[in-house]
């Protein structure tokens, strides 16, 4: 057990934040990363990454020797969040933690570049920018990780780290941590010369059974009101995401002109704007955080019980992420995917490629059922009963031609004999 390896200052942190045992990602590198081993770590989201890699690499930083340990992130809020824990465990050991985030004001991050603070937290262009105007001492640095990897290996990600990785020294150790590492493997391969160990937990670890996932069939018409009716669930707040950044901005338009309290977290907002809208979501003001995959990585936000998808993911390793949020460490969380009936194939062949059961819910009385409300079937019924005494009227009103023929046929034979009648005998 790791505890035992770590400083009492830590053991007594470790207690005080109601932890019990490791899980098995911060199990497995924490010897690894102490070792100064060049690794890749692959493990579910919300199983502990984020510690599993700070706490073996801070206790090698040396206080007041200069910059020494760089984080990566791949979004300002995932940078924000981490720069948080690391404080938090930074503190006890003397160390100074320094965020470099895009967005935020350079000037004030050069002055407090000057402190030479020892552990970096940042995204990759501003950490390159300050590289290339010497603010950032790079050949100084001894490790660098990256978390979510096959984020920041992505096309306009990629150049930025390959040019911060350049300015390193060559004996620096590399970590790099996410989900779904597997799939960023040639990319990393690609920059990265040194042999690298792998560390997959992903197999080994049990299946959160606390999380469930369903799916909820409504029109495309129906998806605001939706949303709208799942806020006033009681004890209901979510993640609500879009695949599209358009359909986000019209939602939130129509939710907040129904009083809906919601907030959007989205790529063209400022950093304050996000900054906010994530702070109200944590302190419960809101009761819909909607946003796009920009929040599908890293954030941990505690006791949030929904996710909500307002259409289908895009790929599996978004379903995975965007699931993420919830669940952490084994907590129980709800999944639900809006889908109409073209898009709810894609949806079960995504879940069995990921072995994951999925299950119809049904939005009644304010509340998720998993049986069909009644109220539907009499609808049914009675919309069968109408169509057939509608059907039965049709008939009567316009009788089918051979019946037409017969009945004509008779009245001819009824008035020719009428006719026959009539005539005087001779």
């Amino acid at each position: 057990m790791i505890q035992s390896k770590l400083p009492e200052v830590w053991q007594t942190r470790w207690q005080e934040s109601g932890f019990l045992e490791p899980s098995l990602i911060q199990e497995k590198v924490f010897e690894p990363l102490q070792e100064q081993v060049n690794l890749v770590g692959i493990s579910p989201t919300g199983s502990g990454k984020t510690l599993a890699y700070l706490l073996p690499t801070l206790l090698q930083v040396k206080p007041g020797a200069g910059n020494q340990l760089l984080i990566l992130a791949s979004s300002q809020e995932l940078g924000i969040q981490v720069t948080d824990v690391a404080r938090l465990w930074a503190k006890d050991l003397g160390l100074k933690v320094q965020p470099l985030i895009g967005g935020a004001n350079s000037k004030r991050q050069i002055e407090k570049l000057k402190e030479k603070p020892e552990v970096i937290v940042g995204t990759p262009g501003r950490v390159l920018e300050m590289i290339k105007q010497k603010k950032l001492k790079a050949h100084l640095l001894e490790r660098v990780i990256l978390d979510e990897a096959d984020q920041l290996l992505q096309p306009g990600a990629i150049e930025f780290v390959q040019g911060i990785l350049k300015n390193t020294q060559e004996k620096a150790q590399y970590a790099f941590f996410s989900a779904t590492a597997d799939v960023a493997l040639p990319a990393i391969e690609k920059i990265v010369t040194k042999e690298l160990t792998i560390i997959d937990v992903t197999d080994l670890n049990p299946k959160n059974e606390g999380v469930k996932h369903y799916f909820l069939n409504v029109s495309k018409r129906q998806v605001v009101d939706t949303l709208r009716r799942l806020s006033h669930m009681t004890d209901f707040q979510g993640f609500v995401f879009f695949n599209q950044l358009s359909e986000l901005g019209n939602a939130e338009e129509k939710l907040l002109y129904n009083h809906v309290p919601v907030a959007s977290l989205a790529s063209d907002q400022s950093k304050e704007v996000r900054k906010m809208a994530l702070e109200r979501f944590r302190e419960k003001e809101i009761r819909q955080l909607l946003t796009t995959d920009l929040a599908s990585r890293g954030l941990d936000i505690e006791k949030v019980p929904y996710v909500i998808n307002v259409e289908v993911p895009m790929t599996k390793e978004s379903y995975l992420h965007r699931g993420g949020r919830i669940g952490r460490m084994g907590a129980a969380g709800t999944i639900v995917t809006l889908v109409q009936e073209h898009t709810v194939r894609d949806l079960k062949r995504m879940t069995k490629e990921l072995d994951i059961s999925v299950s119809e819910v049904f939005l009644h009385g304010g509340e998720l059922t998993l049986e069909k409300p009644i109220k539907e079937e009499y609808k049914e019924k009675k919309t069968d009963t109408t169509v057939k005494k509608i059907e039965k009227r049709s008939k009567t009103i316009n009788p089918p031609e051979n019946k037409k023929k017969k009945v004509k046929k008779k009245k001819d034979q009824k008035n020719k004999g009428a006719r026959k009648k009539k005539v005087p005998l001779s």
